[in-house]
């Protein structure tokens, strides 16, 4: 005996008859296995019907359109501190490389009165920034932090070399007033090109 296959009763299952479809259905109402089959195939259809639609949970594509804005953004601040922090040294370096080159002055007050007039000159430069209330990123604010760090130790140097005997101190004093300089120069550029970046 020939049992109905699945593609007939899968045809069985369509409403509205077709015209071979007298010889599989008399059939099915004889056949027991065919029966089972026939049963077995509704009810793999309600299960499949009482499957939950698929969807996804959440739209993630924001998230990591987000995400890729946010590292992007630090990869620039992080460009623009590397280049400003070497700038700064670089200027820094030119002013000491400079300050060293220009001929020995012989009075070395006067040297020091110098360089004490060009640090009042470069701080009062300082003043108009702080003064503007610029708003700096974390990374240009952590390069000026490092930099006025280093200019408070070397005023605390500046206090100590008054107490050594006038050949040193006069040598000491320069020096230092010089490194300070270098360094408030550094921090000014720190401040013009930051400044500069965000159109301030």
């Amino acid at each position: 005996m020939n049992h109905l296959s699945q593609a007939d009763l899968l045809a069985l299952r369509e409403p509205g008859r077709e015209p071979g479809d007298a010889d599989a259905r008399a059939h099915l109402d004889v056949c027991t296995e065919c029966q089972r089959e026939f049963e077995a195939l509704h009810q793999r259809v309600a299960r499949l019907r009482a499957l939950p639609a698929l969807r996804p949970s959440r739209n993630q594509w924001q998230a990591v359109e987000q995400r890729l804005r946010e590292e992007r953004r630090h990869r620039n601040r992080r460009r623009a501190a590397i280049g400003g922090l070497a700038l700064a040294a670089s200027v820094a370096l030119a002013v000491v490389v400079h300050d060293l080159a220009r001929p020995t002055i012989v009075d070395a007050s006067q040297a020091i009165a110098e360089q004490m007039d060009r640090s009042q000159s470069l701080e009062r430069t300082l003043e108009r920034y702080h003064g503007d209330s610029r708003v700096l990123d974390g990374l240009t604010a952590g390069v000026a932090d490092r930099i006025e760090s280093r200019i408070g130790a070397i005023d605390r140097q500046l206090e100590m070399a008054q107490m050594l005997d006038q050949t040193r101190q006069q040598q000491e004093l320069l020096r230092l007033w010089r490194e300070r300089n270098g360094l408030l120069d550094a921090l000014v550029d720190v401040h013009l090109t930051r400044a500069s970046n965000v159109g301030l």
